[in-house]
């Protein structure tokens, strides 16, 4: 290269995925049948009506220009009608809700439109990478703080309040995910409840990821932003990947105060110039799927949930019944040296491929993550090759 790298490339780490999954490309260029239980790419198909949209929108000769930066009017309308039908919460589709191109997209955004170097950003100990990778990236201090495995995986409130008071500089923002990933913990309205607290007591932001509300619950889904006071404090981010079977789409979108939104967009405005307006037109109609589709796409994955159990008998794991989410979390047994191992070992020998719990953060690595999207043949396929 004529230029060295600049700092923030030059200590980010290549996203793991990103290099497993070519060690499972070169495995199945040699002709090995790579189950990937890895991932979680929805393999399932968007409802029908959602497809149709697409089409009949790519039809018209006014779909193919740029759009809006706040995406359409009936996108945003259609995020709000879901909000008070699946959360029982109030929007305002004009002021309160920001289109994006994915969730990560807006955990980039919100990084980078808050947060200046030095500034404190507290992520939970297990939980989606981008949390750390793009907090670090923008030059702040990332402080992990703990979970609590004995009480249901939920934060420990002591030990960050004592991670704020100990911060050289001001704490901005703190991440937060349930249902968690990877954990499957589910989300609770008293939980909730001491989130918004805190970040009242603090004067932090709450940034909350909620992808995985819709997938296996066993209650109602709850929205952060269901609490009273939590628009003063916080930020919600969703998406359409999980939920409506369209990752590759890239639809998802932040929910908050209108001063959130606008200080959000200013950033955004500078990045992208928009969202494709059929991909716009069909998650409009993604977003009336009935609940009966949520049903039935949940019992298909159910089916796949007593699979993945089996898998984890064979292997000695023990784990929850009460995940809620796309994956399952195992902790391995004291036999396994570790997770990095045991992945290694089932790749190249079995040629089943699954996630090691220490990508999640330094607390996994005696845990796995089993994704959910693969067919129930799949994983009994691949439980026979580890018995």
């Amino acid at each position: 290269m004529i230029i060295p790298l600049a700092h923030r490339a030059d200590q980010t780490q290549e996203y793991y995925f990103s290099v497993k999954l070519a060690e499972v490309r070169r495995l199945q260029a040699a002709g090995h049948d790579v189950i990937n239980l890895g991932i979680g790419n929805p393999d399932l198909m968007p409802s029908d009506n959602t497809i149709d949209a697409l089409i009949k929108s790519a039809e018209q000769p006014n779909s193919h220009g740029y759009q809006s930066y706040k995406g359409t009017p009936a996108l945003r309308q259609a995020i709000a009608q879901f909000y008070a039908h699946t959360y029982n919460v109030p929007l305002n589709p004009e002021t309160e809700i920001l289109p994006l191109i994915g969730s990560k997209e807006g955990i980039t955004h919100i990084s980078l439109t808050f947060l200046n170097e030095g500034d404190g950003v507290l992520v939970p100990e297990l939980g989606y990478p981008a949390y750390r990778a793009v907090s670090s990236m923008v030059g702040a201090n990332v402080y992990e703080y703990p979970l609590l495995e004995n009480d249901g995986w939920q934060p420990d409130w002591e030990a960050m309040t004592d991670l704020v008071a100990r911060s050289p500089s001001p704490t901005k923002i703190i991440w937060m995910n349930y249902p968690h990933m990877p954990t499957g913990a589910p989300a609770s309205y008293a939980h909730f409840e001491r989130a918004v607290r805190f970040a009242h007591d603090h004067k932090i932001l709450l940034c909350h990821d909620n992808p995985y509300s819709l997938i296996l619950n066993r209650k109602p889904p709850i929205s952060l932003l269901s609490i009273d006071g939590a628009k003063d404090v916080a930020v919600e981010l969703n998406s359409l990947s999980k939920s409506h079977n369209m990752a590759g789409w890239r639809i998802g979108w932040m929910a908050a105060a209108k001063p959130y939104v606008d200080a959000v967009l200013t950033i955004k405005s500078n990045v992208d110039s928009g969202q494709f307006k059929p991909l716009m037109d069909a998650a409009a109609e993604a977003l009336t799927n009935s609940d009966d589709w949520h049903r039935e796409r949940n019992a298909v994955y159910q089916g796949r949930l007593d699979a993945v159990h089996a898998l984890l008998d064979v292997l000695g794991c023990t784990y929850n019944t009460d995940q809620e989410g796309l994956f399952i979390w195992a902790k391995l047994p004291d036999t396994v040296e570790s997770a990095e191992a045991l992945v290694d070992d089932l790749l190249n020998n079995k040629h089943v491929f699954i996630a090691p719990g220490f990508i999640f953060g330094p607390k996994g690595n005696r845990y796995i993550r089993i994704s959910l999207c693969m067919p129930k043949e799949r994983i009994e396929e691949a439980v026979k090759r580890l018995k």
